[in-house]
């Protein structure tokens, strides 16, 4: 027996390299990979310009912890803030992280300003904001909390997009409202026209914070550096982490001005922003800034959406809807039809894949696929589904 905790059921599969788009186990066999670590691998496996940053930074210095200046954190905290809402980033190691900041940071700008009393976040169903006992509480999923009860206070739920729903269960100890402009696990749901410009009106109308929770669609996965921007609206706070680091553990809080409450003493972290951390997100940034990558990221995403329409047209008894936006993408299988053996047989054809909510499987390839990339997937999918419907 192992000595690991069994808190996950893995594939029996093992990977001993990767590169590009591929990922290989140690017998030879191939796996195109549209899981990319759960919208992790933004720049796929060991992509040269990643592994010569880490490389390099990991001849100097690796840490020295934030008890003193490390100077890749400025650069890359200017860097974001420039190309984004932000005025003030903090760095943490993943995205549970940068949420729990992120609730502390409402509940402390609240009282700053006078309203101690308001320390509740309004946050939707279905959602999923990490696995700490605040983050769980946060997306309030019963699957989540069970055995963990007290569940923590200060979290109310409503339907995901619906503003009528968000606006009634404002309190006069409401702080804040957190929202992912698109659901991962609780199924690819992207949020409805004009939603979050709507939430923008609501916290304007009743002096609360904004907070996106972009851990899995920032960073250039739907097409621009965080999914909000589509919406053509300014956050207060945006928790992101996963593709930031392009496979190292890093996430960050990006804030305006006026919602950067924490100083001294009021959070913290040890091994957040160190040198190996910073070098490697600078490497990412460099990459998702180039001239002409987001519009490359918009077409291979309208190309995998194309694909999984048409894969719902084809095998009507097999897929039910495809969702998604940009290459943050998803297909719900039909009912009796299990995502995860589904999930298992692509596995089987060479294909990764990563399950969600709702019966549905995500595609969340490295964002350097190409057409040819696209076109492999779906004919896997199509092989696969090609079984289901002759059954």
């Amino acid at each position: 027996m192992s000595a690991l905790m069994p808190t996950y059921a893995p594939a029996d599969l093992a990977f001993e390299k990767g590169e590009g788009v591929y990922l290989y186990t140690a017998d030879g066999r191939r796996f195109l990979d549209f899981c990319a670590g759960i919208a992790v691998n933004c720049m796929g496996h060991a992509h040269p310009h990643l592994v010569e940053a880490l490389t390099s930074q990991a001849q100097k210095l690796w840490h020295v912890s934030n008890l003193y200046v490390i100077p890749g954190q400025i650069e890359l905290a200017e860097r974001l803030a420039q190309a984004s809402f932000a005025d003030r980033v903090f760095f943490s190691n993943s995205g549970a992280e940068a949420l729990e900041g992120a609730i502390k940071i409402a509940r402390k700008y609240q009282k700053d300003n006078g309203h101690p009393e308001r320390y509740r976040v309004i946050g939707c169903e279905n959602a999923f904001h990490g696995r700490t006992l605040a983050t769980i509480a946060a997306a309030g999923q019963e699957k989540l909390l069970e055995g963990f009860a007290p569940v923590v206070d200060g979290f109310d739920h409503v339907a995901y997009g619906n503003l009528n729903e968000m606006r009634a269960a404002i309190t006069d100890e409401t702080a804040a409202i957190l929202v992912e402009p698109v659901q991962g696990e609780g199924g690819l749901k992207a949020a409805p026209e004009n939603y979050l410009k709507g939430l923008r009106d609501i916290c304007d109308e009743f002096g609360l914070l904004l907070m996106f929770d972009e851990v899995q669609c920032g960073m250039g996965r739907t097409g621009k550096l965080f999914a909000h921007e589509w919406a053509d609206i300014k956050p207060d706070v945006v928790a992101t982490a996963k593709g930031i680091g392009g496979g190292f553990p890093l996430g960050a809080i990006l804030t305006t001005e006026d919602a950067a409450v924490l100083g001294v003493g009021n959070h913290g972290t040890t091994y957040g922003g160190n040198p190996l951390a910073m070098a490697v997100g600078g490497a990412v940034l460099d990459e998702l800034l180039k001239d002409g990558f987001m519009d490359r990221v918009i077409a291979m995403g309208e190309a995998v959406g194309a694909g999984l329409n048409a894969l719902v047209e084809k095998f009507p008894t097999v897929f039910v809807e495809a969702r998604g936006l940009g290459l943050m993408r998803g297909i719900k299988l039909a009912e009796g039809i299990d995502n995860r053996a589904f999930k298992s047989e692509l596995e089987g054809a060479g294909l990764l894949v990563a399950p969600a909510g709702d019966n549905v499987l995500r595609l969340l390839p490295p964002l350097i696929i190409d057409a040819t990339h696209v076109t492999e997937a779906m004919d896997t999918f199509a092989a696969v589904a090609a079984r289901h419907a002759a059954a």
